[in-house]
């Protein structure tokens, strides 16, 4: 098993010629998500050769511009496109409201089911769920209404030992999946074969946590507690701690010591300010606390195992 994930844009506030505002693209477990939606974001997932049909679910964390001003154009170049399956939309209250205006102005209904789910709740709260994946929102304290968002794998099957099977000629391939989904095996003699002699455990779980725009906030250490891969914005170094406290951003240095308490298994930094022009300064910043970090950049993609 593995996720994927591309990064779409990680620079904060006003786009520019090489550095976007967030939208990240996310597959795990067959499934394909769009994580918020900055100006500009369906040029780059034609840039980086994603298709947009892929896109069923999006999940917008809060509504600053830098991260949902390009959805309604994205919607509309659905449209014209000619779409026609479900669209789900996941995001703040409002964001209905905002949206549909637009469509309504200019005369642009979708011909295909737009689907919105506001948000409210200050608790993590599961939003979505399937046989294969589990999403959880993550609030997180800004200035305005905001949520992170926990994409979890669920268990899956158990493996074939293979080894230990061929030691019993009764068991045949149309048995595999009984075997896989945990079930015991019992011989023609009655004898019960116990399902944990004939497979192994499955792989563990993987999950990524996406927490962006947020203050140093441990309070979301529990929730995503030894996540595979954790996305945490670091819009400032340490100099403008100040700053960010007054904003409600975060430092390198904070996004590092979440990392940390979360003992998650590796970060990626990003929404890094424009007034820095050396980015490679947040991840030798974060890395004096968390080690296996990394710097989020237009058009990286990450593999998570």
């Amino acid at each position: 098993m593995s996720l994927k994930l591309t990064i779409l844009g990680c620079h904060s506030a006003t786009p520019r010629v090489n550095a976007h505002p967030t939208a990240q693209f996310l597959e795990i477990k067959n499934h394909q998500f769009l994580i918020d939606c900055g100006e500009g974001t369906q040029v780059q997932l034609r840039k980086y050769s994603i298709k947009f049909s892929k896109i069923k679910h999006i999940f917008i964390s809060h509504l600053h511009g830098d991260h949902f001003f390009g959805l309604v154009g994205l919607i509309s170049t659905f449209r014209l496109l000619n779409r026609e399956a479900d669209l789900h939309i996941y995001g703040p209250k409002g964001l209905k409201e905002i949206i549909t205006l637009q469509l309504k102005l200019s005369n642009s209904w979708t011909q295909y089911p737009l689907l919105f789910h506001e948000l409210t709740s200050n608790e993590s709260e599961l939003i979505f769920e399937d046989s294969n994946v589990e999403v959880h929102t993550i609030p997180l304290d800004h200035r305005v209404y905001t949520n992170g968002f926990l994409f979890k794998e669920k268990l899956g099957e158990r493996k074939l030992n293979v080894n230990a099977i061929q030691q019993f000629n009764e068991i045949k391939i149309c048995d595999y999946q009984n075997l896989k989904n945990g079930r015991d095996y019992t011989l023609q003699n009655g004898t019960v074969l116990k399902n944990k002699i004939l497979t192994l455990n499955p792989d563990a779980p993987l999950s990524y946590a996406f927490c962006s725009d947020t203050s140093y906030f441990p309070e979301i250490v529990p929730t995503i507690k030894n996540a595979s891969c954790l996305y945490h914005e670091a819009t400032f170094l340490k100099d403008k701690e100040a700053l960010a406290t007054t904003t409600k951003h975060a430092t390198a240095a904070q996004a590092a010591s979440i990392a940390q308490q979360a003992q998650v298994k590796q970060l990626i930094i990003g929404h890094y300010s424009g007034r820095y022009k050396n980015i490679e300064d947040f991840k030798t910043e974060a890395q004096e606390i968390f080690e296996n970090t990394f710097l989020a950049m237009e058009g990286k993609v990450f593999e998570i195992y």
